[in-house]
């Protein structure tokens, strides 16, 4: 079975990725040490910040990592979706629970999807036009 870091590497390092994007013989990891060593105080307070959020409160710590979850989700973020899953087993959530909070992310996902749309679909038309003039030039 392949690991949580595994499949969020896929995604981080798919071959036809630009140059820019992709780092031949680096994955997440090796990556994620190289920046976290170049801007440490910022790594320290992200951990801070996640560790008091998804600290049991009024919610229990299995809601908490649901909800990021599902967050991760809405983002597209494979590497989050990877650690919040495992935060979520890690917290005894079960198939079932995952699977509805993950229902309401798709429900979700539609609404905002759709109310954003036109304004990327408008954003696009004008970057077209940009390049379309630019090259008449």
């Amino acid at each position: 079975m392949r690991s949580a870091l595994d499949i969020a590497n896929d995604w981080h390092t798919p071959s036809d990725e630009p140059p820019h994007v992709r780092h031949a013989d680096e994955d997440l990891r090796t990556q994620g040490r190289a920046l976290r060593r170049a801007i440490p105080e910022v790594y320290r307070g992200f951990a801070g910040l996640r560790d008091a959020a998804l600290a049991p409160g009024a919610l229990d710590a299995r809601t908490k990592e649901l909800i990021a979850l599902a967050l991760a989700v809405a983002e597209s973020c494979d590497g989050c979706m990877a650690a919040h899953a495992d935060g979520a087993a890690r917290q005894g959530a079960s198939e079932d629970e995952v699977a509805e909070a993950l229902g309401v992310t798709v429900m979700m996902g539609g609404g905002p999807a759709i109310s954003s749309a036109p304004r990327a679909f408008a954003a696009f038309r004008d970057a077209r036009g940009r390049r379309e003039a630019d090259t008449e030039r």
